[in-house]
């Protein structure tokens, strides 16, 4: 959760910048920090953390003298890369404790950020994933490179290295990352059309029509945080997803799943006595069901109340 003293700086920043009243400094952060929000999450795959680190990414801006600075994106984006970094470093020794599977936490998107095709891959659950299996700096690079076009030079600064190495760094994450990403362009209309599926079997009870474009090494990844009950370990076949979701569809009204769109994506939230219990999304590969997502640890869902604006 975002700390209550982030809160009320941002909201101050926020309120000035509407007002007329802020400073140029105030007017810059709030213009860019939709960017600087996607730069940290897509390095974070944490809404809550990113949100610590656009505070850090403030109280440093605010005191920089402007005079000495010649592209002010450039300035922002290099001190949230180093703040999402150290943050990152840190988060990776504390997921090594975490209970069960750890699932990025999933945000409720706009509209518009479905339409930049490229934007929606690179923050889709499927994707953030992939960018858990690489090194802090390798992530960071990759995703200044690959969804935001910087130049070797701008990263370079940002991760501390020369830009030499940060090309042999970006080589690398592009290898590791094609080799792991979902095969092909995922279009809206695929995935809505699988959880539709998922729908259709809780209204029915008939599993057939789910089964039917489950692939036969589908992956079910639950996340409760040790909170909330969820899988402890992957589960991994048709077979086994299938009983899984056999067992699980029982304890789950039509009603209760609502479509929404989630990092970009289709996907379907879950409510219970009026609150979100779980968060569902798919990965698909060649029209199959490859991945699903159900995110239930509810100190991941507090961002699902009202849409984020994310963009590049």
């Amino acid at each position: 959760m975002k700390s209550e003293h982030s809160e009320r700086t941002e909201e101050t920043a926020g309120r000035l910048a509407e007002d007329g009243c802020a400073d140029p400094a105030t007017e810059t952060f709030v213009a860019h920090r939709n960017l600087l929000f996607t730069v940290a999450y897509e390095m974070l795959g944490s809404a809550a953390d990113t949100e610590d680190v656009l505070q850090e990414t403030w109280l440093r801006w605010a005191g920089v003298d402007l005079g000495t600075v010649r592209d002010q994106r450039a300035y922002l984006v290099r001190i949230t890369t180093r703040q999402a970094l150290s943050r990152l470093r840190t988060l990776g020794r504390r997921r090594e404790s975490y209970v069960g599977p750890w699932l990025p936490e999933p945000l409720l998107t706009a509209p518009d950020v479905a339409e930049d095709v490229e934007l929606a891959d690179s923050v889709s659950m499927a994707m953030l994933l992939v960018l858990e299996t690489l090194a802090p700096t390798e992530r960071a690079v990759f995703v200044l490179r690959e969804v935001f076009d910087l130049g070797y030079d701008e990263i370079a600064e940002a991760v501390e290295k020369s830009p030499a190495a940060v090309r042999q760094i970006a080589h690398r994450a592009r290898a590791h990352v094609a080799a792991r990403r979902p095969r092909g362009v995922v279009s809206p209309a695929e995935t809505r059309d699988a959880l539709d599926a998922f729908r259709r079997a809780t209204e029915t009870g008939d599993l057939q029509s789910l089964l039917d474009i489950l692939a036969p090494d589908v992956v079910f990844l639950g996340d409760g945080g040790g909170v909330k009950q969820a899988v402890l370990r992957p589960v991994v076949g048709a077979d086994k997803v299938g009983r899984l979701l056999a067992a699980g569809l029982g304890r789950i009204t039509a009603e209760s799943l609502r479509p929404a769109q989630v990092n970009g994506y289709p996907a379907l939230i879950l409510r219970q006595d009026g609150e979100i219990d779980t968060v569902v999304a798919v990965r698909i590969d060649d029209g199959l069901i490859t991945g699903f997502y159900a995110v239930r640890n509810p100190e991941k869902l507090s961002h699902m109340e009202g849409e984020n604006a994310l963009c590049r």
